[in-house]
């Protein structure tokens, strides 16, 4: 069983739904700020956010909360835009801007704040869009094929070269 958090109108077929607004497609309506969640530890095989993670009030608590939904070895799917894009500031309901290194606190090495959370996560993919012009000149496939890439993309490029929407994957540890 999958769960759709955030799941809106668009829910991902044969999962479970959930979300704060009664006009969604959620099969549980609750308060994606309120924890926890009102299901058993461990109880689904997977879980997917979809723009869900920027308009949360606690990105800490909520990963923790899709730590102790997913079982171990699941994957937890998420969406979300590239702090350069517009699309990350023209929403007032954002209140996170986020970009491809803002999960390492959860990774395998935590990046020396494990302090932060005992959450973990194994990233087994990260995909950046780009806007559609960079994309064009090749720029996205750099920065997907070679991590070093993307890290000097994020340090260096990435105002000029601007992203568009982020996509991972992580495995659930435990």
């Amino acid at each position: 069983m999958i769960l759709d958090v955030g799941c809106g109108i668009n829910k991902l077929p044969g999962s479970l739904g959930i979300d704060r607004n009664a006009r969604s497609r959620a099969d549980v309506l609750c308060d994606l700020d309120h924890f926890p969640y009102p299901f058993k530890d461990s109880s689904f095989d997977g879980l997917q956010a979809i723009h869900v993670i920027e308009h949360v009030s606690d990105v800490l608590k909520t990963m923790e909360e899709f730590h102790r939904l997913v079982r171990a070895g699941g994957r937890v799917f998420l969406a979300t835009p590239h702090y350069t894009d517009f699309s990350s500031f023209c929403d007032p309901t954002h209140k996170w801007h986020l970009n491809s290194f803002s999960f390492r606190y959860f990774g395998d090495d935590n990046a020396g704040y494990g302090y932060y959370s005992t959450a973990r996560f194994r990233e087994k993919k990260v995909r950046v869009k780009l806007l559609a012009l960079w994309r064009y000149l090749g720029f996205e496939l750099l920065v997907n094929a070679f991590p070093r890439f993307r890290r000097f993309w994020e340090h260096y490029l990435c105002f000029v070269v601007r992203g568009k929407v982020m996509e991972f994957e992580f495995e659930v540890l435990k």
